[in-house]
């Protein structure tokens, strides 16, 4: 009877360990850059493999039209200085038009850092449970999730987080 109710007690534990880890975000299960396909500008692919190796990575989600989101743009792009060296994904659910206008319209072309696409599978959103826009995710040289963001956050914030991270 002692080895039925170990062995029973044994599996539900198991059971409740594997539980707990499926509801973990999978950016949690999987703390890595994702792999992603985006639409980008003239319809050429964005993947993970066009991000340049041993680099930080910011990538961000937004909505062209979200006021939060474009604040965020301007305070990112105000303090470029500070993001040279990191690269930038900007992505979005939001139609193509509206994000080749939203490119033009905070002239993407001046940062060569800065990569921008359609998240046309809408992949990000579930992956990493987001709430609200902007959405932020901090990533290490080597690809390691340094922490997420919901809502603003000040480049010096953004900047501080990835140097904290040590390399």
């Amino acid at each position: 009877m002692k080895k039925i109710s170990f062995l029973l007690l044994t599996v539900l534990f198991m059971g409740k360990l594997f539980a707990q880890d499926d509801t973990l975000p999978a950016y949690k299960r999987f703390p890595n850059i994702p792999p992603f396909t985006l639409i980008g500008l003239d319809s050429a692919n964005v993947t993970r493999d066009d991000i340049p190796k041993h680099k930080k990575v910011l990538l961000m989600y937004f909505s062209p039209e979200c006021e939060h989101c474009q604040h965020q743009t301007q305070d990112i792009l105000g303090a470029m200085k500070g993001f040279k060296d990191i690269e930038i994904v900007m992505m979005t659910y939001q139609p193509y038009e509206e994000m080749v206008d939203f490119y033009k319209k905070f002239e993407l072309v001046r940062y060569p850092n800065i990569k921008i696409g359609r998240d046309s599978k809408f992949f990000f959103p579930p992956f990493y449970r987001m709430q609200s826009l902007p959405y932020l995710a901090l990533y290490d040289k080597k690809g390691n999730l340094i922490t997420t963001f919901e809502g603003n956050r000040k480049p010096d914030k953004l900047l501080k987080a990835f140097d904290n991270k040590l390399d």
